[in-house]
């Protein structure tokens, strides 16, 4: 007489010890990475400064990077004063102007937040939301040459 085995490879790894799969539901926001929660935060705070600076913004490019890369462009290349931080630290952002290409093709400005540097010196979620929308706010307000509180009042 043969004993039949009862199914485990829904519930179990394949060594029999634990759980096989997800965790937590799709749909759950811990199902997310900390990278796509980030990029939610870039995304909304974009979003809500397009609303009011439509024409300004169009064709800008807004980007999201783990950490700058000191091969992103040359000193010629950036605005002055995009760096966020002056003092010689990690920047939190870069900003760089719309340009011709060496092909001569044109190339959008473009707004690079730098994901790992801002987490960092965030101290929770709230923190780090609040941190990214001052991020963006400043460098919009570097890309327009107006004031950062030009850009968005409530800041």
């Amino acid at each position: 007489m043969s004993r039949s085995r009862p199914d485990r490879s829904r519930s179990r790894d394949r060594r029999g010890r634990g759980l096989r799969g997800r965790l937590v539901p799709q749909t759950v926001p811990l199902a997310r990475s900390r990278a796509a929660q980030f990029d939610d935060l870039v995304l909304d705070t974009v979003e809500d400064l397009e609303l009011r600076w439509q024409r300004e913004l169009d064709g800008v490019e807004f980007a999201v990077e783990d950490v700058p890369y000191l091969t992103t462009a040359s000193p010629d290349e950036l605005v002055h004063g995009s760096d966020v931080l002056e003092d010689g630290n990690v920047p939190l952002a870069r900003l760089l102007p719309a340009r011709l290409s060496e092909s001569g093709h044109r190339l959008p400005a473009r707004i690079v937040l730098y994901r790992r540097p801002l987490e960092i010196r965030a101290r929770d979620r709230s923190d780090l939301a609040d941190l990214v929308h001052e991020v963006v706010v400043d460098q919009v307000a570097v890309l327009l040459g107006r004031d950062p509180e030009d850009i968005d009042p409530g800041q």
